[in-house]
């Protein structure tokens, strides 16, 4: 009843900061200089009767809060509105695109978790020269952008060695996989380096703590003590960077997408943005702060499961 009650209310919570997230996309988007008007017209000087009838397609004549209230009330039907640029329905363009979005997202995820972890595990638990080693290349890795990232790996990799294609996505699942291996090691280069620094100091202070030192100290085998206690311990401060791990890929992806060309959404995004796509920006802006708090929830969910000194709410414990 406890965890039932939690997800009611950050489902109010979440349907709230939607709410006040869409205001912001909204407004935001007609504070920007230009319009779709001037985009369609391409630098030609309309007639006012031509501009009218633009102006009246897209509902831009009306008052802001009564073009506000009609997107919000098409959102809550299921219709992000018509967009611009490709004359279709933006539920079709994010359809189309959305897959390998979340397909690159995923693979990149995949390899953060699990190379980041695994690097900070070594480090804490190997020292010396090992750990300098992971030090350094995790330095290194924080310290690359993801689209200088990308134009090194699509450099030496696809142009100078042929392993991978320098773009595209392929058709069928295989071929999206390994079109898409690029962007993923591009996209979560440097969060693995992010990654292994929290989980290496992480495990480093569980390390410390007397019970391990007890624990090690009457003979029970060290990786027994890593696994069940150091490593579990550790999890639950690398679970709550989930929320800043996947907002920061969904944010990179505009980037490595746009150098790969991967035809995502984060493409999408950028390409609406130049020319003024209003409904296409504002659905994927949406769909973006959205996927953000569902992470949050689902990594909020997990904790005490990872950890059960924690409980959903403050001022609780598991016990």
């Amino acid at each position: 009843m406890n965890v039932l009650r939690f997800v009611l209310r950050r489902l109010v919570e979440m349907a709230a900061t939607l709410l006040g997230a869409s205001f912001v996309i909204f407004g935001a988007m007609y504070l920007a200089p230009g319009s779709p008007a001037s985009f369609l017209l391409s630098g030609r000087s309309p007639s006012p009767a031509a501009l009218r009838a633009i102006n009246a397609q897209y509902h831009l004549d009306a008052p802001f809060a009564v073009r506000y209230f009609r997107w919000l009330g098409q959102l809550l039907h299921g219709d992000f509105g018509r967009s611009i640029t490709y004359r279709t329905d933006v539920s079709r363009l994010l359809a189309d695109r959305l897959p390998a979005t979340l397909l690159l997202v995923a693979m990149a995820l995949l390899l953060v978790l699990v190379v980041g972890l695994t690097l900070g595990r070594i480090g804490a638990v190997r020292g010396g020269a090992v750990d300098s080693t992971i030090l350094l290349t995790t330095t290194l890795a924080v310290g690359t952008p993801s689209f200088v990232a990308a134009v090194l790996l699509q450099g030496l990799f696809a142009l100078r060695l042929h392993w991978f294609p320098a773009g595209g996505t392929g058709d069928g699942l295989g071929q999206m996989l390994w079109h898409l291996t690029l962007p993923a090691v591009a996209l979560a280069l440097y969060l693995i380096g992010m990654l292994a620094r929290v989980s290496r100091s992480a495990m480093l202070d569980v390390l410390g703590q007397e019970h391990v030192t007890v624990a090690l100290s009457r003979g029970v085998p060290k990786r027994k003590v890593i696994g069940r206690h150091v490593f579990r311990n550790a999890l639950g401060t690398v679970l709550t960077t989930g929320g800043l791990i996947v907002s920061t890929l969904l944010v990179c992806t505009v980037l490595v997408e746009s150098a790969f060309g991967v035809g995502g959404i984060g493409q999408l995004l950028e390409l609406s943005i130049t020319t003024k796509d209003f409904p296409t920006v504002q659905a994927i802006s949406l769909i973006m702060v959205g996927l953000f708090m569902a992470v949050n929830l689902v990594v909020d969910l997990l904790h005490p499961l990872v950890d059960p000194r924690v409980a959903h709410g403050p001022g609780r414990s598991a016990g």
